[in-house]
């Protein structure tokens, strides 16, 4: 037995015990090979900065299942790694550049790249420690990496199986363009929020001279890529100006008055410019009746030799003096302010400009039609709370094309090449023979594609013989926020169903965002953010971790509070207290605990230990049910109330009384109740549970 100290004291009890894991190899798969596996793969952090509370959500409930696991005799595997992160992590390295006066361009790609390899190496270091800091039992010598060479080969022979089956294909469309960043986005990268602008009424004039239209314009500047003006078929009010040509204004250029079902009648005075090279509806407006594309934008944002002498102005410098001039000139009719939903870049923050432009696609109608007919099969996944099967469903049957295809140098590199002289195209897994008449497509893929693949990519697929791939896959549960169902879940459900036949996980478990005690959403602006280390540092991760679990209902948000902290410390303190008083209650040759003979039970120790076996049926069948506040619940009751305030306060006059057999009796119930008791914590408390557990008799 082990003199406990008369306070816990997280720092001492946590230092150096995840070092001890570690060496012993206590987080490799072990025990029976026979036994039921249970497989959990990490959702891989960026390697673009620190974990946040968030992440320590995640892994909480994940270590906590794992090691509930484990405890309960299954063959466990919980892999780790990390994401690299693509246009979130290249942002972040131009930005430390551009601080230093580099640009990447100066630098050339391979140094470049060389630099993101180097701030990778530093975070993944720091993510790792704070991985240890929070107790995760990670297996670290199956650690994966979104960029490692075998999730390289899995995510080449992904993008060539597609390609061959006729769902990437290569194309001319509107996407979402970031001119700080200067990428295409997928539409899940784009935030909306309100801006302030106007409506600008602009007189197009008719080319006989008869009078004018009005149109109405949040963004004149793309004016110079106008090719028509539309009105509704039928619509009475323009039947007899139809093919009649317009005056595109400033420009001189003619464009003709056309019937189109995309325009509503109702809205505005029912005309409308249609611009195909900058917005999606004009885009599919010009394919109807063959009309040009005019890009008049560069990819930063600026204009182009098309706007005459606006070139090389910003879009929005463009856009002022435009108004001036049109005014000048008598085009503009009137200025109406309006507060609009304006797309910007979820990584640079800057305005998205809808931007024709060549790039690759997921044609994802038979993937999303595959993963939904999956959901009506015994062999559905399992949302919990089961609501978030709809989100998901919801969004498999109106998603759009995925545009794949990224504008950085940072990534897995788009495995297509171009031959120089034919100009031919040649996609595989590996370069051509030939390589010195061929070009590389410069461009590489969005990061999710290969995150996509995670569930099966890090256990050895596309080898399907792989030990891990055939003992792990499908995996058990997936442990995430549920505003990534869209960027991440929905996307290895579909790419596992299509390469290899099986869900990718049994249970997608969601929890909410971690909001500030105001209910707030984190952020830097707001400066409420909290580091999950400060909090260790001051409480330990054991109390985190009880505050974390004990604070999730599925698919709900939780507010963090430092009240919440001292409470979680104060019931930790608790069972250290009366742990400390067992122990020094029990004589200098105590056995170990084992269960005391039931014969020998008085009214009190049937009472506590009806109460210790509903607790742990109760807290067993609430964890597998994710339902893990209401499993903290259970036991915060049992421990508090029923133990320690009732059955040790009512066992004090048998250890300090005469009777022997009645105080030995009592010693015993004591040290095998509290053996449960750290046993049922441990999954949560690893740390201050495995030394109180270690401070009994043995």
């Amino acid at each position: 037995m082990t003199n406990l100290a008369p306070k816990y004291n997280p720092n001492e009890v946590e230092e150096g015990r995840y070092q001890t894991w570690l060496d012993e190899d206590l987080f490799k798969p072990s025990g029976d090979k026979k036994a039921h596996p249970y497989s959990i793969v990490i959702p891989p952090p960026n390697v673009t900065g620190k974990l946040h509370l968030g992440h320590a959500w995640d892994t909480s409930i994940q270590d906590t299942l794992i090691r509930l696991k484990r405890m309960q005799g299954y063959y466990t595997h919980y892999l780790p790694g990390m994401d690299h992160a693509g246009i979130a992590m290249q942002a972040k390295v131009e930005a430390k550049l551009r601080k230093q006066g580099l640009d990447r361009h100066q630098m050339g790609r391979e140094k470049f790249v060389k630099q993101v390899w180097d701030w990778k190496d530093e975070y993944a270091n720091i993510i790792k420690s704070q991985w240890a800091k929070l107790g995760l039992s990670l297996d670290y010598s199956r650690e994966r990496f979104t960029l490692d060479k075998g999730l390289s080969k899995a995510v080449r022979k992904v993008f060539v199986q597609l390609y061959n089956e006729g769902l990437i294909y290569r194309g001319q469309y509107i996407i979402n363009w970031d001119p700080k960043l200067e990428t295409a986005l997928s539409d899940i990268e784009v935030i909306h929020q309100d801006d302030k602008g106007a409506f600008y009424h602009v007189k197009y004039p008719f080319a006989d001279g008869s009078g004018f239209v009005e149109i109405a314009t949040t963004r004149p500047e793309t004016m110079f890529g106008d090719v028509a003006v539309a009105v509704a078929p039928g619509d009475e009010r323009y039947k007899d100006i139809v093919g009649k040509e317009l005056i595109l204004p400033l420009v001189g250029r003619h464009i003709p008055i056309i019937e189109d079902q995309h325009v509503d009648p109702e809205f505005g005075t029912g005309l409308v410019k249609i611009t195909p090279a900058h917005d999606p509806n004009d885009f599919l407006v010009g394919n109807r009746h063959d009309l040009k594309r005019i890009n008049v934008m560069n990819a930063n944002g600026t204009m182009n030799e098309e706007c005459g002498k606006y070139a090389g102005m910003d879009r929005f410098d463009c856009r002022e003096a435009l108004v001036k001039d049109l005014e000048k000139e008598g085009y503009l009719i009137k200025v109406e302010p309006i507060v609009h939903s304006v797309g910007h870049s979820e990584r640079s923050g800057v305005q998205v400009e809808p931007r024709l432009s060549t790039q690759w696609f997921v044609k994802m109608k038979p993937l999303a039609e595959k993963a939904l007919e999956n959901q009506k099969t015994a062999g559905k996944i399992d949302f919990v709370p089961e609501r978030f099967s709809q989100t998901f469903e919801q969004w498999m049957e109106n998603v759009h094309d995925w545009v794949i295809s990224r504008q950085l140098w940072w990534g897995h590199r788009i495995p297509a090449w171009y031959n120089k002289e034919t100009g031919e195209m040649y996609v595989g897994e590996e370069a051509p023979k030939d390589i010195e008449n061929w070009r590389q497509d410069e461009d590489v893929l969005d990061t999710w594609f290969s995150s996509a693949l995670w569930p099966f990519s890090t256990l050895g697929w596309p080898d399907e013989n792989a030990a891990d791939f055939k003992r792990y896959f499908p995996t058990n549960a997936l442990v995430t926020g549920y505003d990534i169902i869209f960027f991440w879940v929905s996307r290895m459900i579909f790419q596992s169903l299509h390469f290899t036949k099986q869900k990718p996980f049994d249970h997608v478990v969601l929890h909410g965002l971690i909001r500030d005690e105001q209910g707030r959403k984190m952020s830097k602006s707001l400066g409420n953010g909290i580091d999950p280390m400060d909090v260790i540092d001051k409480y330990g991760a054991d109390a985190l971790r009880w505050f974390l679990l004990n604070g999730t209902a599925p698919g709900q948000d939780t507010r963090f509070s430092y009240t919440k902290m001292d409470s979680a410390w104060n019931f930790i303190n608790k069972i250290w207290n009366a742990s400390r008083f067992v122990i020094m209650n029990l004589p200098s040759d105590a056995k170990p605990a084992h269960m005391p003979d039931v014969a020998k039970f008085d009214l009190a120790d049937k009472w506590i230990f009806d109460r210790l076996n509903h607790t742990v049926k109760e807290v067993n069948r609430l964890f597998d049910e994710f339902q893990f506040g209401e499993a903290g619940r259970e036991m915060y009751n049992f421990i508090w109330n029923d133990f320690c305030d009732w059955y040790i306060e009512i066992s004090k006059v048998a250890l300090n009384g005469d009777d022997e057999d009645l105080k030995a009796r009592k010693q015993e119930n004591l040290i095998w109740i509290l053996d449960q008791i750290l046993r049922l914590m441990h999954p949560i408390m690893p740390f201050v549970t495995e030394k109180l557990w270690l401070s009994m008799p043995h």
